[in-house]
């Protein structure tokens, strides 16, 4: 099965109204736990890391892997470079194979993110790379390390958006925030609602990790194609080392591998499942 990129996936989930899971990976064995979960449910999934998590994950060690994975995979793979924030770590990422990039300029004034990610858009597209970009404020920051307050997406900024930067996908704040939700989300589904009927260009939903299943079913409903998930399997890995090392400690260290590999495959199958994108893979692998 080919490397795909975003496109090509977003294609067919926007025409059977289903989501694709976005799953962030830190190491080898998430990543095969995501593709092993992603090839048991015959489900497209998108492989991705960003920026501010290469301090952990180095991208020259990390993308070549990641990369490979997708190639050798037998469901569609798309490699994403997810929030990405300087114009090197992007190209760098283009220049080892990753079919789609994010920049992400919400925290700039409307104009400047338009102009800078008009930059990234045309660098993509010499590499035949998608880009989503990020328009309003998601909670939170995806390493924890901030507390940023949400800023709910405008619907005539959004629009002005998509028009002028010809983005392929854009991720918008409607009461979604980064890393470990501090009370029971509250999402905007009428403005994700009135967006969606304004913007052509498929949705991007950040801060998965903690929403409700009906609440995923209701944004996937409502536009939302793309759904980022990153600390719930970072979690879900930490918790069920964390059990077993209560009862006994690891003495073989390819036990305590398998099991880290089981962890983000229980999580990432999980979502996979709820984002309706099971059994996808036919008609999409027809028009690759």
């Amino acid at each position: 099965m080919p490397l795909v990129t975003m496109r090509e996936i977003f294609a067919s989930a926007e025409e059977d109204n289903f989501g694709i899971g976005a799953f962030s990976v830190a190491n080898m064995e998430m990543v095969m736990g995501a593709i092993q979960a992603a090839e048991e449910l015959r489900s497209p999934i998108i492989l991705q890391i960003a920026e501010v998590r290469l301090k952990h994950s180095p991208l020259h060690l990390i993308g070549p892997l990641m990369v490979e994975a997708a190639k050798q995979s037998v469901v569609p793979v798309a490699v994403h470079f997810d929030h990405g924030l300087t114009y090197e770590k992007i190209k760098q990422a283009l220049d080892i194979g990753f079919t789609s990039v994010m920049y992400d300029g919400s925290h700039l004034p409307l104009k400047e993110n338009i102009e800078k990610t008009k930059e990234i858009v045309k660098l993509a597209n010499f590499y035949g790379a998608t880009v989503e970009a990020e328009i309003g404020r998601v909670g939170g920051s995806e390493d924890g390390s901030e507390d940023i307050e949400i800023t709910i997406t405008g619907v005539e900024e959004a629009e002005k958006f998509a028009e002028e930067t010809k983005v392929d996908a854009l991720a918008i704040a409607i009461g979604n925030a980064h890393g470990v939700y501090k009370g029971e989300p509250n999402l905007r589904f009428d403005r994700l609602k009135e967006i969606d009927e304004r913007v052509e260009i498929p949705l991007v939903l950040h801060g998965g990790s903690g929403i409700e299943e009906n609440d995923f079913k209701e944004c996937i409903k409502l536009g939302i194609r793309k759904i980022n998930v990153a600390t719930s399997t970072f979690n879900n890995v930490i918790n069920h080392i964390n059990k077993n090392v209560q009862s006994s400690c690891y003495t073989d260290y390819f036990v305590f591998h398998q099991d880290v590999i089981r962890a983000a495959y229980e999580n990432v199958k999980y979502h996979i499942e709820i984002f309706g994108s099971s059994n996808r893979i036919e008609k999409l692998m027809q028009k690759i």
